[in-house]
């Protein structure tokens, strides 16, 4: 029942102990694992990710993975098991030398988070390496007359492996003047001493074999053998003896190769030869072996090599010291080493964030740092700093590592990358200190709009222009970068003249160039009001709009209109009729006519009073008859009123041509042919100033032709342009009815766009006109 209650506490115990643990492990954030060494690569070592509480399916996204702390990784993460594995052959002694407990510290890394978890894993040791002599065949001379219980050493077996796997045990073969003795030396390790059971007789027996046996305690046992063979030495009886049993001395890690450390002093009550004394290593590291060196004479051990304190802080060794008889004796010597500040500080960029959205808010962090001094105390401690002036800033993890976090907004279109010089910095005395540089690089985000070079545009097309013309090409500046700043033009729809806008206009998105998709005419419409957008790539996009009028220009496209006089319909020739006793200064007819084209393109050969016939430009009007003497004229210079200048004559045929031109560059002509005044004879004797005795009934005919230029009174703006025309006509109505004896005029229009005046050809009843006059 004792039993069974002792049982019951035992486990209770150990439950609370193993909740304790878990507990303890849980909040500390860390995770141990174990497995045996000369574990084969990519061996399960453990589920990290249920450890964690990881969703598997996450590893790959949430970018978790392993971060070393050393230069070799001898673990790995599969993603897609969530298991931890072994990156290579895992060999212990590689690894932790001949320490009694071997493990191996890493982190694993969440990066969407930014997390790290802390992990363990111990590698027990398996006897995987047999114990193994130095020499195979050993030869020890020892005096004759050495007392029974004389110990005498022997090589210590080596074995890679530790603890229970190591030496453990010693045997001698089976023989009557030696025992073995096992000793047990710093770190478990044990060593065997000969011991002297009977005294030894040279006559009888000058050599003695000996067989020495090193096992281990491993399953199952590995062993090695060596052969001691023992020479029995005669007369020297007094082993050298050293002042003290243990000797000890401190040196720094920085001093010279060659200085000297401690010497090891050493006496024998022997004299002469055999109270000679000399001095050597017995039991020393190799790595020892080559730092330090013993003058076999002095007893002086010096260094040949360099100190390293974070290598090994402590050496220790046995020195032996021999006689020339062989009699020895032995120490211990412990040499202690000094840090001193003679590492710089390292910084292991774990993680790096980069490029990093400018929009990103102050606190994300951008990378994680660990830092690292080998040095000891003071001279281990460290402190880091970043460059003055930078959005960014550090923040301390735990233990040794440090965020670069940022500190305030970001702005790509002022500063796209960063360069961060990071400082750390130990607090030995003098300090050391070393720099690593990262550089961020900024991500853009679409927070630009386009902005157009103007706030509103004025453009000019001529009319007439040719289907597919380029009118003017606009441009957006975006300083975004990329896709957010890459611009595309459009129209934005609309009306103009009852149609719809992209009837008339077009827009290549990409460089902007607006094209005219129909041929304008001024006439029609003066100006087209439209708006144009600019748009960036940017999700979600951003756009500014501008507004934008298109001038029509007018051209000299358009052929005078004749309103007055009005030729008939059959295509015969006008005629007018004027009494035959007129007076100097009747009106025989007016020419009103009309241009669609804008002043001063176009120009209006009107009725008296009315002075807009070419403007300011040049001009020129001739009137030609056949007789020396006209019989017509124009009352003032620009005037479209034709009145006779003296009372027709009725034996003369009189045939009139009166040309009207513009001197401007490029005209347009209308010309009337044949037009024939006939002047009716009648019965009465003519006014005052008259010859008397002409037949009566007699008619005179004349040819008269018409070039009129255009006016500018059809414009659709004013409503005055159809008052003016109303007036014309009321104008024409008054002068040319004023009387019951009247000129009908017969014309026909013709139009032609040549500047080269064609005149028709006359059929009258007198000669061709000689003279000119001018007007």
């Amino acid at each position: 029942m004792c039993l069974t209650q002792r049982f019951s506490n035992c486990k209770r115990r150990v439950q609370f102990y193993f909740i304790l643990v878990t507990v303890w492990e849980t909040v500390s954030g860390q995770i141990r694992y174990s497995i045996p060494e000369e574990t084969q690569k990519g061996s399960f070592v453990g589920n990290i990710a249920k450890d964690l509480g990881l969703d598997l399916k996450e590893l790959p996204d949430r970018g978790v993975r392993i971060v070393a702390r050393g230069r070799n990784q001898y673990f790995a993460l599969n993603v897609k098991s969530g298991h931890l594995i072994t990156a290579e052959r895992v060999d212990r002694e590689q690894i932790c030398g001949r320490l009694e407990k071997c493990l191996s510290h890493f982190e694993v890394l969440v990066e969407d988070k930014v997390k790290l978890f802390a992990v363990e894993v111990e590698i027990t040791d398996i006897n995987d390496n047999a114990p193994s002599f130095q020499a195979k065949e050993l030869e020890l001379k020892v005096s004759e007359i050495t007392a029974v219980g004389t110990r005498i050493s022997l090589q210590e077996a080596q074995d890679a492996d530790v603890g229970i796997n190591s030496v453990q045990s010693y045997q001698l073969n089976d023989n009557k003047h030696f025992s073995l003795d096992v000793q047990n030396g710093s770190a478990g390790v044990k060593y065997a001493e000969l011991v002297l059971e009977r005294s030894l007789d040279r006559e009888t027996q000058a050599v003695h074999k000996l067989t020495l046996t090193a096992a281990d305690g491993g399953a199952p046992i590995r062993s090695a053998t060596a052969h001691i063979r023992v020479v029995v030495l005669d007369v020297n009886d007094n082993a050298p003896v050293f002042t003290q049993p243990v000797y000890k001395a401190s040196v720094l890690e920085n001093v010279p190769k060659g200085s000297l450390i401690i010497t090891i002093r050493a006496t024998d009550q022997d004299e002469g030869v055999n109270a000679e004394v000399s001095f050597s290593f017995r039991k020393i590291t190799e790595k020892a072996s080559q730092i330090f060196q013993l003058q076999p004479r002095t007893g002086e051990i010096s260094t040949v090599g360099d100190l390293d304190y974070e290598e090994a802080a402590l050496y220790e060794m046995e020195v032996e010291a021999k006689d020339v008889g062989d009699l020895a004796a032995r120490c211990k010597v412990m040499i202690t080493v000094i840090d001193v500040n003679d590492n710089t500080p390292k910084i292991t960029i774990t993680s790096l964030l980069s490029p990093v959205a400018e929009d990103s808010p102050p606190g994300t962090v951008i990378s994680l740092l660990n830092l690292q001094d080998k040095d000891s105390g003071q001279n281990g401690e460290v402190t880091c700093s970043i460059s003055a002036g930078l959005p960014f800033r550090l923040q301390k993890s735990f233990e040794n590592y440090y965020s670069l976090v940022t500190e305030r907004t970001l702005d790509r279109e002022r500063i796209s990358n960063y360069s961060v010089t990071i400082t750390v910095t130990d607090r030995g005395t003098p300090p050391l200190s070393s720099t690593a540089t990262i550089f961020v690089q900024l991500s853009d985000t679409n927070d630009n709009a386009p902005v157009f070079n103007q706030t509103s545009y004025t453009l000019y097309i001529a009319e007439n222009n040719p289907r597919g013309a380029s009118i003017c090409s606009l441009s957006a500046n975006d300083p975004d970068w990329g896709d957010n700043a890459r611009v595309t033009y459009s129209l934005i729809e609309g009306q103009s003249q009852e149609a719809p806008l992209s009837s008339y206009l077009s827009i290549n998105s990409q460089t902007g160039a607006i094209y005219a998709l129909r041929s304008f005419d001024y006439e029609e419409f003066r100006e087209v009001g439209f708006v144009v957008q600019a748009r960036d790539g940017g999700s979600p996009p951003l756009s500014s709009n501008v507004s934008v009028t298109l001038f029509i220009l007018d051209q000299n496209d358009n052929t005078p209109h004749i309103l007055h006089p009005s030729l008939p319909t059959d295509g015969s020739t006008g005629v007018e009729l004027a009494p035959r006793s007129s007076e100097p200064g009747y009106l025989v007819t007016k020419v009103v006519a009309v241009d669609a084209d804008s002043v001063p393109v176009s120009q209006f050969v009107g009725i008296d009073g009315v002075r807009a016939f070419l403007h300011s430009y040049s001009h020129e009007v001739s009137l030609t008859t056949d007789s020396r003497k006209s019989p017509f004229h124009f009352p003032r210079f620009n005037s479209s009123s034709i009145m006779t200048s003296q009372s027709p004559e009725l034996k003369d045929p009189v045939s009139l041509s009166v040309d009207l031109k513009s001197s401007e560059v490029d005209q347009t002509f209308v010309q009337v042919r044949n037009y024939n005044c006939l002047v009716e004879g009648r019965k009465e004797g003519r006014k005052e100033g008259r010859k008397e005795g002409r037949k009566e009934g007699r008619k005179e005919e004349f040819t008269e032709r018409f070039i009129a230029t255009r006016a500018n009174i059809f414009n659709k703006d004013s409503v005055s342009s159809v008052l003016y025309i109303l007036s014309l006509f009321l104008l024409f109505q008054i002068g040319v009815f004023r009387s019951s004896q009247f000129c009908t005029l017969y014309t026909k229009v013709t139009f032609s766009d040549h500047p080269t005046i064609s005149f028709a050809s006359y059929k009258s009843q007198g000669n061709p006109p000689d003279h000119n006059y001018a007007f």
